[in-house]
């Protein structure tokens, strides 16, 4: 019965008839209600669709929208991210968190949630139960994101371009900025998953960093899939002859991103509640605060702009 359930969802996910957000729901609700047939299988289907989608998104966007986007926020994002690495191992100091999973907490709210995570933790030799309740804390607060950003942006009157950068700065996960940016609009979808994107790569020396910090010899892992969003934003740009054709490719990205996020939220259970553990899980929410709240401030201040 289990496995009709999830499909039949699955298929409404798949429909277009539903928001990302609502796709969401609909998955917190199966993974509560029910166990899930396919655990593994979804994980992995989740990770390798977004990435999909994040790539197919890149043919409904202009390249030179990316670049200026990308320009603007690359030494945004180098800022966050320093401030919320800096914060959130003292917060991990200050709650007692122990220093595997503070790390880990810290670089996933810092970079790009759960894929950040998955970089970095075989580096530093962390646990599977060590990884999955820092995942954990950083997905639960992704799903309130997901709902919460969109409703402040309103109420507080953001434009298109100041919700993206806010979504792109303060929300964890790919998945969740994208989703929440699409709700809000054309440009705000545009200027959040570019700066998220470059947010991403900062992955890279995150992982290089670490790897010479620990004398660690595991493999990092590099995020091709946001080069080939480049790659797919160049040729939109380019060849507009074929806007067809790309229009259809950015409508299929758009139904993966919803499925994705269907995926991602039948992976959160009581189980997960229950390991993640209320030290790391206050580190998680008061970091993500901090950063949020900051980078609202600064936005709103006009010291963060495009």
């Amino acid at each position: 019965m289990n496995k009709i359930i999830f499909w039949l969802a699955l298929l409404v996910a798949a429909s277009g008839l539903v928001s990302p957000p609502v796709a969401l729901l609909g998955g917190l609700i199966f993974g509560f209600a029910v166990t899930h047939p396919y655990p593994e299988g979804s994980k992995r289907a989740a990770r390798w669709l977004l990435q999909a989608s994040v790539v197919a998104l890149g043919f409904g966007m202009n390249l030179h929208e990316i670049l200026q986007a990308g320009k603007s926020g690359f030494l945004y994002t180098a800022a966050s991210i320093s401030a919320a690495m800096v914060i959130g191992l003292g917060l991990g100091i200050l709650l007692r968190v122990e220093k595997r999973p503070s790390f880990l907490i810290s670089a996933g709210t810092a970079i790009c949630g759960g894929s950040a995570i998955a970089a970095v933790a075989p580096i530093v030799g962390a646990s599977e139960d060590e990884t999955g309740v820092s995942i954990g804390v950083v997905f639960i607060l992704n799903s309130v994101a997901l709902f919460l950003f969109p409703f402040l942006g309103h109420v507080l009157h953001l434009t298109q371009a100041q919700f993206g950068l806010w979504a792109a700065l303060a929300i964890h996960d790919t998945s969740s900025v994208v989703g929440a940016t699409a709700k809000y609009g054309a440009l705000a979808l545009a200027v959040g998953t570019t700066i998220k994107l470059t947010r991403a790569l900062w992955i890279i020396p995150l992982a290089l960093a670490t790897a010479i910090a620990e004398k660690s010899k595991a493999r990092v892992q590099w995020p091709w899939f946001i080069l080939l969003f480049c790659l797919a934003a160049t040729l939109n740009t380019w060849l507009p002859r074929c806007s067809a054709a790309f229009g259809t490719l950015n409508y299929l990205g758009k139904l993966g991103l919803t499925v994705t996020l269907f995926l991602i939220g039948t992976g959160l259970n009581r189980e997960t509640v229950k390991t993640v553990g209320h030290r790391p899980f206050l580190q998680g929410l008061a970091l993500w605060l901090v950063v949020g709240a900051g980078t609202l401030l600064l936005i709103l201040a006009n010291w963060i702009r495009l």
